[in-house]
């Protein structure tokens, strides 16, 4: 099969390096604990298969260039998101290399979201990294976003002029504990599953961007199969009819996450 009917939003991880150190992350705890995955967290996606995936993704869709790691990072970041010219390309970044990687970014990039958490020892230095990029860029693309994650005074930065997005705190091992009852839509079936794919910088694919360390997730390889093999498999194909059926806790990943697809303010 070749069609990809549904497949609106897809993650690459361009790398999984990350050059911040948030307390309420997963990975750092996981890192923490387990020596082995702090090699693992040392990749990046080598160019020449990024190429041949840009292939595989349908014109119109949202492409995200980052999943566990700050994909700013990449050393062909430039390059990389002009590969996905016929697509609208994201990326969500702590902000620190905005600067530096100033003239990847704009004219460039479609959408940008920049993350802000609570209690980040480095924040005053993000907030004027993000007054000088705000100001350097002007009226020119990407379209820029704030994400304000758990809380947040939101008073210091309505100056900036961009729009304000807010999201509630959860668990650094998944997406439960929440502090806010998460959003669940009507049709009781998790938006992320029904629409989503992530491709991680080994070129495992994924059924979503929820932190999985134990690659729950993962349904296929983009080195051994197509995209949209993968999105028709067996594996997928048993998983949505579970969803459907309300019974997303048979899933391995799917049995603990509490996130519905639809993003929860603060």
């Amino acid at each position: 099969m070749n069609n990809l009917n549904g497949l609106t939003n897809i993650n690459i991880e361009l790398t999984n390096k990350c050059n911040k150190k948030c307390w309420m992350c997963g990975r750092r705890k996981v890192e923490k604990e387990n020596k082995d995955f702090k090699n693992f967290y040392n990749n990046e996606m080598d160019f020449s298969l990024l190429k041949e995936i840009s292939k595989e993704i349908p014109e119109g869709i949202v492409v995200q260039l980052h999943n566990d790691g700050e994909g700013l990072m990449y050393p062909r970041f430039g390059e990389a998101v002009k590969l996905f010219n016929g697509q609208i390309v994201n990326i969500v970044s702590n902000g620190k290399l905005l600067l530096e990687k100033f003239d990847e970014i704009v004219d460039n990039l479609d959408t940008l979201s920049i993350s802000v958490f609570e209690n980040d020892d480095e924040g005053e230095k993000q907030f004027e990294i993000i007054k000088e990029f705000l100001k350097l860029k002007g009226d020119r693309k990407p379209y820029t976003t704030l994400r304000l994650i758990g809380d947040v005074d939101r008073e210091k930065y309505k100056d900036l002029g961009i729009q304000i997005i807010t999201r509630t705190l959860h668990s650094p091992m998944g997406s439960f504990k929440y502090r806010k009852e998460p959003t669940v839509p009507e049709i009781g079936i998790c938006l992320d599953f029904l629409n989503h794919l992530a491709i991680n910088s080994w070129g495992d694919v994924s059924i979503c961007v929820r932190f999985d360390p134990q690659n729950l997730g993962v349904i296929g390889n983009i080195k051994e199969n197509s995209l949209a093999e993968i999105w028709n498999s067996k594996k997928r194909l048993e998983w949505k009819k579970l969803h459907i059926e309300g019974k997303r806790d048979k899933i391995p990943l799917c049995s603990y996450c509490k996130f519905w697809g639809v993003p929860t303010g603060n």
